[in-house]
């Protein structure tokens, strides 16, 4: 090649990536509440274990090519009987959209690669609109095409993302394809271990959002940082009309204000209160909040409440509280897959009050906003918490970078959700140099985000025989010493041992353990000696709680796990069949013993709380 025509190429390329990664915009808050075009629906799909819709055979990427064309993503129809085409999708199989691929077809229970989708849809754009396509989340990598153009690439399996389409929306019909790959990857964020089903797929909501030309992009509206008095927080505006004047309206609390947005867009508010009903979990009180412009308004629903810490207590607006919790993860026990409908998320939710919990622990990832949401509605806080997952490759600044911006997605989206109580910044991480700057550094981008809640990991322990230490150094930098423990399951013993466990806990903190627990198969009775029957998993939970209950500080528990779930570590062909059995209802929804034990556990723990035989932090 010649050197003239080489640099032209590279030229070329090099603008193809910047429009490609100019492409995505900032998250929209509340992009729901706009006037949508749902896209959720059957989509054809195309197995392609070697990415031939991807790569030619020289493994060159057909979208980076000088024509930007030869993939699936074109979506092309054979034009005349001689013109070679292998791939159709007009006559290819369909899967329901949102759902994960691998419940929905028996061949792909166990496949991780890549999947097209394709959905055509139509549309009719109007002048002096903006258009947005928006996913709730593809599992893991996704490439995004509307009519044969890429819009641009997002990484990430369980965030939100979105595309302007403004000027690549047709009137008429409409081609979106879309490339999912779930490949676990060494780098990536989580990495290639887990204890979770890798479910690949376009998991949540897949919709158009329509906005005026400029529009209210952003918000936050929250009471300042150990403040009953006091709401605070920004408005961001975007598009060519920066600099307006915005009005923001709680009517319940008789508040309404004028601001005026900066020549960047950005709005400050700060204002007193005097008469507001704060949320907590006994009164979960949202307010109707409304933010507009001259040419936009949106409405949220809002609570309002504080959550700090005071030596070993947590106090929720200004009490102490103890946090009655359970651990959960994305997925439906009843139908295999990931959760699919607001249905799905409020049954997870309703048997977590069926505990009579408070509390909830979203592990391992960020969860569907719809679960955030219910969880204000209900009233359970909730600890909320990105996949920095045991062994992460710590010295790669991408994969920092990676979990850095699954962080800031998870805050932007969720920051005005008064459950959120707790930011997590990962899990089990195994102590070393590189992870404590990398956490640490997360810790620090958490607080720069929002300085307004706690923020959290499950601490790494060690134990020397019957002591278990907690002095991770990590627990410098955050809100609770919070960690996972494992005593006769993983750390070997009996229930009857657990007795002879005590704690050796540096921090002056509160307390939160984040994991315990056993497997039990639903219906399998034996004595309390034998494992996997629910006798064992009952005699743990009896011996557990009256181990913990002898911490000095221990202000709250998320156990491991409301309901068993599919995990590809758990083989056992008798009692395990690819589960995860620690949970405290089977996969048909039958409680098992243990589950009454720490109801009652937490009906007594309320009752304490209640007339405050726990004594504050002075």
């Amino acid at each position: 090649m010649k050197k003239n025509s080489y640099i032209s190429l590279l030229i070329l390329v090099i603008s193809l990536f910047s429009r490609i990664s100019a492409a995505q915009e900032n998250l929209i808050q509340n992009i729901s509440a706009r006037s949508i075009i749902s896209l959720n629906g059957r989509w054809n799909y195309i197995i392609d274990p070697y990415e031939n819709g991807y790569y030619d055979y020289r493994r060159e990427a057909f979208d980076q090519s000088k024509s930007g064309t030869g993939g699936y993503f074109d979506d092309k129809k054979q034009e005349d009987k001689s013109e070679l085409l292998e791939y159709d999708f007009d006559h290819s199989p369909t899967l329901a959209v949102p759902g994960d691929w691998n419940s929905q077809v028996e061949k792909l229970d166990l496949y991780e690669g890549t999947i097209w989708y394709r959905n055509k849809f139509t549309a009719a754009p109007k002048q002096g609109k903006r258009y947005f396509l928006y996913f709730g989340a593809v599992n893991y990598e996704a490439h995004v095409y509307l009519n044969g153009k890429k819009l641009g690439m997002h990484k990430g399996g369980f965030t939100p993302f979105q595309f302007d389409i403004t000027d690549r929306l047709r009137a008429g019909e409409n081609s979106v394809v879309v490339k999912a790959d779930n490949t676990r990857k060494k780098e990536e964020v989580p990495t290639i271990n887990t204890d979770w089903w890798n479910y690949g797929g376009i998991t949540r909501d897949v919709f158009i959002a329509e906005t005026p030309a400029s529009y209210i992009s952003d918000y936050q509206i929250q009471l300042s940082k150990g403040s009953m008095g006091q709401i605070e927080g920004f408005i961001q505006l975007s598009g060519a009309e920066k600099s307006q004047k915005v009005t923001v309206e709680i009517p319940a609390a008789g508040i309404k204000t004028i601001v005026k947005a900066d020549t960047s867009g950005r709005a400050l508010i700060k204002l007193a209160v005097n008469n507001l009903e704060y949320w907590s979990p006994e009164s979960p009180k949202l307010y109707d909040v409304t933010i507009s412009t001259s040419n936009d308004h949106i409405s949220d629903k809002i609570g309002f409440r504080s959550i700090v810490t005071k030596g070993k207590d947590i106090l929720l607006n200004g009490k102490p509280v103890f946090l009655r919790g359970i651990s959960i993860h994305d997925e439906n026990p009843l139908i295999a897959g990931r959760a699919r409908s607001e249905g799905d998320l409020r049954m997870l939710l309703t048997w977590a009050k069926e505990l009579n919990c408070n509390f909830v622990r979203l592990a391992h990832y960020p969860h569907n906003e719809q679960m955030v949401r219910l969880a204000d509605e209900m009233g359970l806080m909730v600890w909320a918490e990105v996949p920095v997952y045991w062994t992460i490759a710590w010295d790669n600044p991408e994969t920092y970078k990676n979990a850095e911006a699954q962080m800031s997605t998870l805050i932007t989206r969720d920051k005005n959700r008064a459950a959120v109580i707790v930011w997590s910044v990962g899990n089990e991480t195994p102590l070393s140099d590189s992870r404590y700057r990398f956490m640490s550094n997360m810790v620090t981008h958490v607080r720069s985000m929002d300085n307004t809640r706690l923020v959290a990991a499950a601490l790494e322990v060690h134990r020397k025989g019957f002591e278990v230490i907690v002095d991770d150094s990590l627990g410098e930098k955050i809100d609770l010493a919070s960690f996972n423990e494992y005593g006769a399951w993983y750390w070997g013993g009996t229930p009857k041992e657990l007795s002879k466990y005590h704690f050796n806990i540096k921090y002056d903190k509160p307390v939160v353990i984040t994991e315990f627990g056993g497997d039990a198969l639903a219906g399998f009775h034996g004595d309390e000696d034998t494992r996997w029957t629910e006798e064992y998993q009952e005699a743990l939970y009896v011996s557990q709680l009256n181990m913990l209950s002898k911490i000095d500080g221990l202000r709250g528990m998320t156990p491991w796990i409301l309901a068993d779930f599919k995990s590809p570590r758990r083989p056992h062909p008798l009692y395990q069949n690819f589960y995860n059995r620690k949970g405290l209802y089977s996969e048909t929804g039958k409680k098992k013993k243990a589950f009454f034990i720490l109801k009652k556990f937490y009906d007594d723990t309320e009752k304490k709380y209640n007339t405050k035989s726990y004594g504050a932090s002075k």
